[in-house]
């Protein structure tokens, strides 16, 4: 048989990146201590995961890890687990849990789709942050954009119930498809019936602030699933007792 084999359409680019030897020697070092990766498709019991069992927080795609670190900070009830494919940002965020420490923060360095599909286990995860991913503007690539109906579905089995899916852009056409994508999964609902108000506890990117210089606006979509915990609010998010 002379079957093609399908290509698997990802929604980031693998660039290398020029690693500094802070970030090399975190890779190689504390890869094997916080680095929650796991070979073919074993499933993580992320609550297992941490020294303390409390409720986890998954960011998708950090980048630099600059909000992944500065939230684990401030939050220490929760752990934090950051995805992110890039192996820089993978790095710094090591290096942060090391030399801080930060017992409340591992990362997984891979495709967040994979990792949602195969490596957590549903019902596992107390929200999701994905802030500002990559809007792929140009038409033909919207395809490439990881906010899709299979991918809200995965997000939806992942969460407890309360649990919340909280998304920021700055592109409106990618917020609004966010919206819609969000609002139409099983399981979700959004209090707000459209865009969410911000939040005061999510510190800004370093993005975000090119972002608001040239005055762009910010776009919040903030989603829950199923019946609410007890005393969960929105605003409070993490900031919760």
């Amino acid at each position: 048989m002379n079957q093609q084999r399908q290509r698997k359409v990802r929604s980031f680019v693998q660039r290398s990146g020029r690693l500094s030897t802070t970030q090399q020697t975190a890779l190689e070092e504390l890869s094997p201590l916080y680095d929650l990766s796991r070979p073919g498709d074993q499933k993580l019991d992320v609550k297992r995961a941490f020294p303390r069992q409390q409720p986890v927080i998954v960011e998708i795609g950090f980048g630099k890890g600059e909000v992944t670190v500065e939230l684990a900070e401030t939050f220490p009830a929760f752990n934090f687990l950051g995805i992110e494919v890039h192996k820089p940002g993978v790095g710094n965020v090591l290096h942060e849990i090391h030399t801080r420490p930060l017992d409340n923060l591992r990362v997984y360095s891979g495709d967040a789709v994979e990792v949602l599909e195969s490596s957590i286990l549903p019902r596992s995860i107390r929200g999701f942050h994905i802030f500002f991913p990559d809007p792929w503007p140009k038409k033909k690539h919207h395809k490439r954009r990881l906010i899709q109906p299979r991918i809200a579905r995965l997000l939806s089995r992942a969460l407890e119930p309360g649990g919340y899916v909280y998304a920021v852009t700055d592109w409106q056409e990618y917020a609004e498809q966010i919206l819609e994508v969000l609002g139409a999964a099983k399981g979700l609902v959004n209090p707000y019936d459209g865009f969410a108000p911000p939040v005061e506890w999510r510190p800004e990117t370093s993005f975000e602030r090119k972002g608001m210089e040239q005055e762009n606006p910010i776009w919040e979509i903030w989603c829950k699933k199923g019946e609410s915990l007890a005393g969960e609010t929105r605003e409070q998010g993490v900031d919760q007792n």
